[in-house]
């Protein structure tokens, strides 16, 4: 009998040791690449600015009529990417660049997708200023940018129409905040308020009914929902909300869940109860 033929070429076996290096320097796919090189800190942005980054923040940041960009930052193919087919039409300057560029800005651990904008923070609104929107989130000092733009997502994606903040106790506009967010920060009204239980009274004259979400609440979250205007209270990891808070919103409720793990990361139980809220308020069951 005559040997079996050896599956694979010279060839393969080349690109299968490529494709091992790649791995080995970059990690598995979808994950964020490590660029060669020691790890680059970064520079604070010029006072009064942010800088914000990543294809959808930049892309959601250009559209927005209220944002004052002051100048943009991208390769050519972040260009291509974001359709900027003429930077020299752009009111702002526009520059160019390679990766490490952006990179010796926003320090090497930023995912930055080839594009960063310079802009002014978007100026927080005030309770008074609340539009007639059916549904809003209030986050009761979670300071965490991450969960706070991931929950600004989930908050556009569900269509509420205001994030209540604490001015303390709360994170800054920033480039971790905006990309976490993947553009949500620009179409979402962001409210700040020094005392949260005084505005929790003024967001109930508004005729809002509050469920402040605790995972060892009394109700049920589905069946404290009433009314036609909802604003869902969130608190900090680990701490929850505060007593204060707990003692003025109109209702404590949980989330059911029959699993061994009976909490969610605040940011995951922020869009869990949106999508409820959203139910109750479309006339869902």
């Amino acid at each position: 009998m005559s040997d079996e033929k050896k599956s694979g070429t010279p060839k393969d076996s080349h690109y299968a040791r490529l494709r091992r290096t790649h791995r080995d320097q970059n990690g598995p796919a979808g994950a964020p690449v490590r660029r060669a090189g020691p790890p680059i800190a970064g520079e604070p942005p010029p006072d009064g600015l942010v800088r914000l980054y990543g294809l959808h923040t930049v892309r959601a940041a250009l559209d927005n009529p209220r944002r004052k960009v002051t100048r943009l930052m991208a390769t050519k193919n972040a260009l291509d990417r974001l359709g900027v087919a003429d930077p020299a039409a752009l009111p702002f300057p526009v520059e160019i660049v390679e990766p490490r560029a952006i990179d010796r800005l926003l320090g090497s651990d930023a995912v930055h997708q080839g594009a960063m904008i310079e802009a002014k923070p978007l100026k927080p609104k005030a309770l008074s200023a609340l539009s007639d929107t059916p549904l809003i989130l209030v986050l009761d000092q979670v300071t965490d940018p991450h969960n706070v733009g991931a929950i600004l997502r989930s908050a556009v994606a569900f269509g509420a129409g205001a994030l209540v903040t604490t001015s303390r106790h709360s994170p800054a506009e920033s480039g971790v905040l905006a990309k976490a967010a993947s553009g949500a920060l620009e179409h979402i009204d962001m409210i700040e308020v020094k005392n949260l239980a005084a505005a929790l009274d003024e967001i109930h004259a508004a005729g809002f009914t509050s469920i402040g979400l605790d995972s060892e609440g009394p109700a049920v979250l589905e069946g404290t929902l009433s009314g036609d205007r909802l604003a869902l209270v969130l608190g900090a990891e680990g701490k929850g909300l505060r007593q204060k808070t707990r003692e003025t919103v109109t209702a404590l409720a949980r989330l059911e869940m029959p699993g061994a793990i009976r909490s969610l990361n605040v940011s995951n139980a922020a869009a869990v109860s949106l999508y409820a809220a959203r139910r109750h308020l479309d006339g869902g069951s």
